[in-house]
């Protein structure tokens, strides 16, 4: 047997523990894990002292296209991505018109054809008008689920009140995923805001607003009987709820709240370090952490959400809130990696088996003989900074300029392909609709 593609001698990293072995790849897909000494291949690589992650997969990113490209779109965001190691992104649906109809959903697969650089879904956005045409949506190639904004953030997405929340989630059959905060109280809360200070952000949007909104969903998830996805968790608060509801809610954290913490993000970041739901101060972080550590948390995401240098230095509350993330995610929780906060099999867990497990991916997430040839290849001794000329978001900042970072993503290998290696792209445009367990098409066989 003649393999396309050999990764030679690299630590293979799993959920369950760490190999050194070789993977051979045959077209797209991994065909077979083990000693290949003197077998043939089109491609050998190396990877002697590297370790071989299944690919990273960021499930939760905002792109901008269409109608905001002047800060982002589809092309230039996915090349971030595959410079940061990832394979594959899920996009979110507040964009300019809203990815509310199937033409919506059509209209972005056809832009992100031959343009995106790695793999992608694309949310359909709940809205009160649409609910009839979300059960077509989710069903639609390319669809990774039902978004829904149940606290306002960017974009004019939002279904706040509790009929809403549970006409959608019993019209879909899908796991939804869930913007929770509660737009009530943050309505009640705005005027809280203390011009051009920062600091304000956790007050306006503070715990309860978190807390409270998540409390209803949960309720409202267990009444209809639906799964839940609950992203970017900032509460300590919430993460207790949460750990008693694992039988249907599955929980996502990012980067940030795990690595920033108030006041000093806002003090050194001001409008920079601003987000929906807020960087809290350390006590969240710490049980964040902890709950990251204890199997609560499924899944680490982005929410990648590119802002313009002009538009982030409005004073507040004008700043728009949103931080660019899906480059900076490998290096930055690498070295959380390497100062021993978790374990490199629990990242390889949140960013691929989590996000297989809970969005029920067809052919991703796994190094497995018949799985995707998907992988995100790292060097963890390797020492860099990360720079703003390095990040190539179309934003042209990121909040972690000057981090010092242990542990670097040195190649991006999509369906066998090198799309990224030694920090540049050599595959252009070859991305693909991610496919999905509950949404596979008939085929001939």
């Amino acid at each position: 047997m003649t393999y396309d593609l050999i990764l030679k001698g690299g630590t293979v990293v799993s959920p369950g523990g760490m190999t050194q072995t070789d993977v051979g790849v045959i077209g797209e897909r991994i065909a077979h894990i083990g000693d290949l000494t003197g077998v043939d291949a089109g491609e050998i690589y190396d990877a002697t002292g590297l370790h071989i992650l299944p690919g990273v997969i960021d499930s939760q990113v905002h792109f901008r296209e269409p109608g905001l490209e002047y800060k982002a779109d589809l092309e230039t965001e996915a090349r971030s991505a595959a410079l940061g190691g990832v394979v594959a992104v899920f996009e979110m649906p507040n964009t300019n018109p809203s990815t509310t109809t199937p033409d919506a959903l059509t209209d972005k697969l056809a832009r992100a054809k031959g343009r995106m650089d790695v793999d992608h879904a694309f949310y359909a956005g709940a809205t009160h008008e649409n609910i009839d045409l979300l059960p077509e949506m989710e069903k639609m190639l390319g669809c990774c689920g039902v978004k829904v904004f149940m606290g306002a953030s960017t974009g004019d997405l939002l279904i706040k009140d509790d009929e809403g929340v549970e006409a959608v989630l019993r019209a879909i059959k899908r796991r939804a995923a869930f913007h929770s905060e509660d737009e009530y109280r943050l309505e009640e809360r705005r005027s809280l805001a203390v011009q051009g200070d920062w600091q304000s952000h956790i007050i306006v949007r503070d715990v309860e607003a978190a807390v409270s909104s998540t409390r209803r969903l949960l309720r409202l998830a267990r009444k209809t009987g639906k799964r839940i996805h609950v992203l970017h968790i900032s509460t300590a608060e919430e993460m207790e709820l949460l750990r008693d509801a694992k039988d249907l809610a599955s929980v996502e954290v990012l980067p940030n709240h795990l690595t920033l913490a108030a006041p000093e993000c806002y003090e050194r970041l001001k409008g920079f370090a601003q987000q929906n739901p807020p960087v809290r101060e350390q006590r969240h972080q710490d049980a964040l952490w902890r709950a990251l550590n204890a199997g609560i948390v499924d899944v680490l995401a982005t929410d990648h959400a590119p802002h313009t240098r002009e538009e982030k230095e409005r004073p507040y509350p004008a700043s728009p809130s949103g931080m660019p993330g899906v480059q900076t995610m490998v290096p930055v929780m690498l070295t959380h990696v390497n100062n021993g906060r978790l374990t490199l099999q629990r990242f390889v867990e949140l960013t691929s088996a989590g996000p297989q497990r809970v969005f029920g991916l067809a052919d991703k997430g796994r190094i497995a003989e018949g799985y995707h040839a998907d992988f995100t290849v790292v060097d963890l001794k390797r020492k860099e900074t990360i720079t703003e000329e390095w990040s190539k978001s179309k934003c042209g900042w990121t909040p972690y300029d000057g981090f010092e970072a242990t542990g670097w993503p040195v190649a991006t290998i999509i369906r066998g392909g090198f799309v990224m290696r030694d920090g540049e792209i050599v595959k252009k445009g070859g991305g693909l609709p991610v496919r999905f367990n509950e949404t596979l098409e008939p085929t001939e066989f």
